[in-house]
């Protein structure tokens, strides 16, 4: 059986690895054996990362429609209560970009919560 070289591929692989850790400081950018690592933690942390992501946006949209709710004397609770009671099937993002943007429509979305 003749003797296989991996050369080529092995040097694929450094190549790709060294390409991913680009921006690293130092010798994580440029050392191969430190690169795989911040590659593979970064990669770890991405996958994390993107649930967390979704949490984030959802405290943020809790959180402006709340600061929307401020002067109603309605709590957020009561709010989310009353339109799922009134069959309101808008989300938090769009609530809370209505509550940014359009004060007025948000204002009937609070008359209309706090009816029920």
């Amino acid at each position: 059986m003749p003797r296989v070289k991996s050369s080529v591929t092995s040097h694929r692989r450094k190549k790709r690895v060294l390409k991913l850790a680009k921006g690293a400081r130092g010798g994580r950018s440029k050392l191969y054996r430190t690169a795989k690592e911040t590659v593979n933690k970064g990669l770890m942390y991405a996958t994390r990362d993107r649930k967390v992501k979704k949490r984030d946006f959802r405290r943020l949209w809790i959180s402006r429609i709340n600061a929307g709710l401020e002067g109603s004397g309605l709590s957020y609770s009561r709010f989310i209560e009353g339109l799922a009671r009134a069959k309101v099937k808008l989300n938090r993002k769009i609530i809370s970009e209505l509550a940014i943007n359009e004060k007025d429509a948000f204002a009937s979305l609070v008359e209309l919560a706090r009816e029920i």
